[in-house]
Formats: C-alpha cells, sequence, structure tokens
C-alpha cells in the first residue's frame, strides 16, 4: 500500500480540483456575463433550489454516521444555519426570497415544478452519498467550500450590475453566505486532513470532492441544456 501523502501534498490534491469546480461552466459564465434571461434566471433559480432544500439533509446524514461528539457538535450549525431557528429565517429561506426577486412564486419553487429531472437524479445521489458513504469522506464532499467565495463574491457583484431589476433583498442569501463560508472551508479541510492518516483515506477524500464537483456541474448541465433547447418553456413569462 502507498506512503500517505503529507499534508500539505493532501491539501494540494484536494486544491488541484478546482478545474472541476462549477464556476467555468459555460451557464454560470452567461450567468455573470448578464446574458440570461428572465426565465433561465427563473429556471436556475428554481433548480437550485432543491439544491439548497437537500443540504440539511445531507448534513444530517454526517450527524448520524459521525461518532465523535465533538465534530457533531460543530457541523450542527449547518443545519441550523441553512434550516434557521426557526420558520422564516436561515438560508433556505434566504433562497425563495431570491426566487421571489426573480418573479417566482413562493408555492410554484417550493412545489418544485420546475425541478428538472437531471438535477433531481444529481442532488439525490449527492444526499444518498452522504447517508452511505463514511462521514470522513461525505465531509470531504464539501470541500466545494475552498473553492466557492471568490465565485460567490464575483456573482454577487455581477448580478447587481447586469440586472440591476433584482430587488437588493433577493440578494440576502449571498450577502449572510459571504460572512461564513471562508470559515466553514478552512475549518472542513482542517477536519478531513486531521482524519484522513492513510493513503487510502486520502485517495477516498479526493474522489468524494471529485464527486461533488461533478454533482454540481451535471445541475448546470439540466439547466443549461434545457434553457439553450427553448427557455420560454420555463415558466410562461418574459
Amino acid at each position: 500500500m502507498s506512503e500517505p501523502s503529507t499534508e500539505e501534498e493532501f491539501t494540494a490534491r484536494l486544491r488541484a480540483l478546482s478545474s472541476r469546480y462549477w464556476d467555468s461552466h459555460p451557464f454560470h459564465l452567461r450567468l455573470h456575463a448578464g446574458e440570461l434571461s428572465k426565465d433561465e434566471l427563473r429556471l436556475w433559480a428554481a433548480n437550485r433550489w432543491y439544491y439548497q432544500r437537500c443540504i440539511p439533509r445531507k448534513d444530517a446524514a454526517i450527524l448520524a454516521n459521525c461518532p465523535d461528539q465533538d465534530v457533531r457538535r460543530q457541523w450542527r450549525e449547518r443545519i441550523v444555519w441553512h434550516d434557521g431557528e426557526r420558520a422564516g429565517e436561515g438560508g433556505a429561506e434566504n433562497w425563495l426570497r431570491m426566487a421571489e426577486a426573480l418573479g417566482l412564486t413562493r408555492e410554484e419553487v417550493l412545489d418544485e415544478r420546475h425541478v428538472l429531472p437531471g438535477t433531481r437524479f444529481a442532488v439525490d445521489a449527492y444526499v444518498t452519498f452522504a447517508r452511505t458513504r463514511p462521514w470522513v469522506e461525505a465531509v470531504a464532499s464539501g470541500l466545494t467550500e475552498m473553492f466557492s467565495r471568490g465565485l460567490m463574491t464575483r456573482r454577487l457583484a455581477d448580478m447587481r450590475e447586469r440586472y440591476p431589476w433584482i430587488a437588493e433583498e433577493g440578494f440576502t442569501y449571498f450577502t449572510t453566505r459571504l460572512k461564513v463560508i471562508e470559515g466553514e472551508g478552512k475549518s472542513t479541510l482542517d477536519l478531513v486532513v486531521r482524519n484522513c492518516r492513510t493513503r487510502e483515506h486520502q485517495d477516498a477524500a479526493v474522489a468524494a470532492l471529485a464527486f461533488k464537483c461533478d454533482v454540481l456541474r451535471a445541475i448546470l448541465d439540466a439547466v443549461d441544456y434545457y434553457a439553450v433547447g427553448g427557455a420560454d418553456r420555463t415558466t410562461g413569462r418574459s
């Protein structure tokens, strides 16, 4: 069996997967260039909602599989961030406000009428991965946090400039998420490095992160394919 990588080498292997992140996906490039129609933005928001609503389920699966009390105490805060302490709060609620700012009704987002099969398949596979794989691998899959702050910062600036018709309250998800994402990414990386001490475990962590990158790109593949094929079919609005 191969010797484990050093912490520096292991970290470098994880960071090298940034090229597989979804920031360079054609749909994201069009979004940032201001080239999306209102219907395409609505389609994106409705499909991204399905991913947002499943994140707490993914995190709950990690908690269920993790025997370490300290890790569970740390990780449960993520569920609270997304679900909120009470109704009307949290990251999921803020994403619904984004969808409403784009012109979707809360009802049509919540009933998932616009969620595409490819999106549902990819996100469900991610939840299943977290439920069935060792907890450290599921945590490692979330290391896309290492890559997301730059994309989110750019998205907030570009959407404000390119889509000035979006009300400012629609950006609350991004403004609040930016306050925590960097710290979460650092703590998640430390957790993975600390708990992956064999080459086998390190390889599994790298594979888990690659899988998550594929999940994210698969979501945009579905949205992009449908949008290019006829965005007007999304909501029937201009």
